[in-house]
């Protein structure tokens, strides 16, 4: 009678303890533990059964080769719209604006970036296509006629991949940013026309030493979240 009070207490720690990670150890994760939290990740439910994604794990040189060809990207497009394969949001206002600002300054505050220090924030912003210094990073894609149902499933499996790595003692973070510099990544994984690139998960040992480990984003309750219809 007490094993779903201890899974429930066990995924609560976990949701709960995970966190994005941005700053790692150097020594990459054994690939076996990578394939153990692969094959657990494998088990997201997904629409229809369909398990659209498809992942590379880059890692070593290569990881290295296409952070280059990222950075590269991110400052020869600065300014111009992101060449991502799904729109990224039109704005952030209201609650979603104060949230995104409250997570950005508490990083800017952890890693020593003041208020109007524009070499600092744009060092912090390339730290994304330097994947946090991450060993790894998984690129995550969908087939292009599954739209955004695809994608949606694709989420799923990068909460499944992320809860894995967190049981496993690895840090993570799931990147939106991977997004913008698309034709990067594309051109080094020689995706087929019919990929279309989700986000990136950077991914390793995580260093509890990093400034970035001193903060921890915070969540709505959830009264701001649910309606209850009885």
């Amino acid at each position: 009678m007490d094993q779903p009070t201890d899974d429930f207490e066990t995924l609560t720690r976990l949701l709960t303890g995970r966190r994005s990670c941005r700053g790692y150890l150097p020594d990459e994760v054994p690939r076996e533990t990578i394939e153990q939290l692969l094959a657990a990740a494998q088990h997201t439910a997904s629409w229809c059964n369909t398990q659209p994604w498809n992942v590379h794990v880059v890692s070593g040189e290569a990881k290295d080769a296409l952070s280059k060809a990222a950075v590269e990207n991110v400052i020869a497009t600065f300014g111009q719209p992101a060449p991502s394969d799904f729109p990224f949001p039109e704005a952030y206002t209201g609650v979603y604006r104060d949230r995104r600002k409250e997570v950005g300054w508490q990083l800017y505050e952890a890693v020593g970036v003041q208020k109007g220090d524009r070499d600092g924030s744009a060092a912090q912003m390339l730290r994304n296509f330097e994947f946090f210094g991450a060993p790894h990073v998984a690129i995550i894609t969908t087939d292009a006629d599954l739209g955004v149902y695809g994608a949606i499933d694709c989420g799923l499996y990068v909460d499944s991949f992320m809860l894995a790595a967190q049981a496993l003692g690895i840090g993570t973070c799931a990147q939106a940013a991977i997004a913008q510099v698309t034709p990067a990544v594309r051109a080094f994984l020689d995706l087929p026309d019919d990929r279309r690139v989700v986000c990136g998960i950077s991914f390793g040992r995580p260093d509890p030493d990093h400034p970035t480990a001193r903060f921890t984003s915070t969540r709505a309750p959830i009264d701001q979240a649910v309606t209850f219809v009885d």
